[in-house]
């Protein structure tokens, strides 16, 4: 079930939003409205593909008596077990076919492919009972009710694509007396996060996936414009798409008088990539600085700065290949890696840039990478850098400058610009600007007022989007 979709707002999230605030009110048994939310959540996930609920209750039940026998006995072994069940279950999933393929062109086989779709949200919550086996083997968290634990895993808002959340921040929000009462102030604040996310998605996202669908389809016939045109199409589109879907999570979880943890720092405003990684997709840096990189730096027998950026190339190199099976991905990991270490360096000598120009070279460069990222092969990620670098022509299409500025530069004249790439060209200027100037969401929710301005402006946005709900797309990251 998506959150941009007619049944979940109309239909879904009141009937959910009811029935909890009820059982809150009126029945004495905190454990009911627990449970009714793990089947509401379930119900959630299940209506997508139904046999997948298999895996997520197999998952669960598994991690809930690991992280218990954990706990009791400390175990390493079964600390060890735990970490294989879950690497080797998304692993099965997502990897399996990507192996054989590369197997049988290795060896000359040909082994059948088991052609398995993705189960929804699996990298999310694989992660998040990672991140709690590794917790309970520590003795950081110890309590596993497992009502608790189920809830933990499977919240809806932020089940499919997080934002990542731990156990001990979200759990004991529940069982806070005055979480249970329905609050306006909070249901308010979760209204306006959760319509501005959706405006994200359905108008300015899934508009940008038209354009970037179209370009990365089409790699071979990219002149300078439309190379960019594809290349910065996708990235508005993923970040539009992705911090949308987050902010709706952190407003549905305000409507239940939960906090979930933000997500997006205004990240095309960073000033290098180190920056970069602490505003984009909050929680998985956290994520893989905590159970990544730290872990594996700590593996070294000395602790230098030299191993640190080993440590930090292999960390990027990992988060590249958890992204997906293909080669695309482990490319944008090493991408990523290489200019975190090449930060590093810049920052222990000190260097600095200007403000501006730091924000542009940061922000070209994650374009490139997205680009790598999107690419359905490196060749086509290849294609479009030659058409933004012109590598191989200089191609500019009539109406963007002079015939005779054209010819004086050396490049080709290519044909007219039709009027819809005219208004790929007009939403780009805009959203950069936005992105740029513009208050993120975890900004404008501090300042937010039910105002009447407030109310108008947001109501304009919900019907907006309610209209454009019918040309829906997937979110970016189910795929991840």
């Amino acid at each position: 079930m998506l959150f941009s979709s007619y049944i979940f707002i109309l239909i879904f999230l009141p009937i959910v939003l009811l029935g909890y605030f009820f059982i809150t009110k009126y029945v004495e048994n905190t454990n009911t409205a627990k449970v009714f939310l793990i089947l509401a959540s379930l119900f959630f996930y299940g209506y997508w593909y139904p046999p997948y609920l298999l895996i997520i209750l197999s998952s669960i039940v598994v991690n809930y008596f690991l992280s218990k026998k954990i706990v009791q006995t400390k175990s390493k072994n079964l600390f060890y077990f735990g970490l294989v069940f879950n690497i080797g279950l998304l692993g099965y999933f997502k990897y399996r076919d990507f192996f054989l393929d590369n197997l049988n062109y290795l060896i000359n086989t040909d082994i059948g492919f088991a052609k398995l779709a993705l189960p929804l949200g699996i990298s999310f919550f694989t992660l998040q009972q990672i991140a709690f086996i590794v917790d309970s083997y520590q003795g950081i968290t110890k309590e596993n009710r497992f009502c608790d634990y189920a809830l933990f895993v499977c919240f809806f808002p932020q089940l499919i694509a997080g934002p990542i959340v731990h156990y001990k921040d979200l759990i004991p929000q529940f069982a806070k007396e005055d979480n249970k009462k329905f609050n306006f102030s909070n249901f308010n604040l979760g209204i306006f996060i959760f319509v501005v996310g959706l405006f994200k998605k359905v108008i300015i996202a899934d508009t940008f996936s038209g354009w970037a669908n179209e370009g990365f389809d089409h790699t071979t016939v990219h002149h300078f414009i439309s190379a960019w045109a594809t290349s910065l199409s996708y990235t508005m589109q993923l970040y539009f798409d992705f911090s949308g879907y987050s902010d709706m999570a952190i407003g549905l979880g305000s409507m239940f008088n939960i906090k979930i943890p933000r997500n997006f720092n205004s990240p095309f405003l960073a000033r290098n990539i180190i920056d970069f990684w602490t505003r984009w997709h909050i929680t998985l840096s956290q994520f893989i600085t905590t159970y990544i990189f730290t872990p594996l730096f700590r593996s070294f027998k000395k602790l230098t700065f030299r191993n640190s950026l080993i440590s930090v190339f292999i960390t990027m190199l990992i988060a590249g290949i958890w992204h997906g099976a293909g080669y695309t991905f482990i490319v944008y990991g090493f991408m990523y890696g290489s200019a975190l270490v090449v930060n590093h360096l810049l920052k222990k000598r000190k260097i600095k840039l200007p403000k501006w120009l730091a924000i542009f070279l940061t922000f070209n460069f994650t374009n490139i990478v997205f680009t790598m990222f999107r690419a359905h092969s490196i060749s086509d990620a290849l294609s479009i850098y030659k058409g933004m670098f012109g590598l191989t022509f200089l191609k500019l299409p009539k109406g963007i400058f002079s015939k005779d500025f054209i010819l004086s530069i050396g490049a080709e004249i290519g044909p007219y610009m039709n009027n819809d790439q005219n208004l790929n060209l007009i939403l780009l200027i805009i959203c950069l600007i936005m992105v740029m100037k513009a208050k993120n969401s975890g900004e404008m929710a501090k300042n937010f007022k039910p105002t009447l301005k407030t109310s108008f402006i947001l109501s304009m946005m919900f019907v907006l989007s309610l209209f454009g709900i019918n040309r829906v797309s997937d979110f970016i990251y189910f795929n991840f």
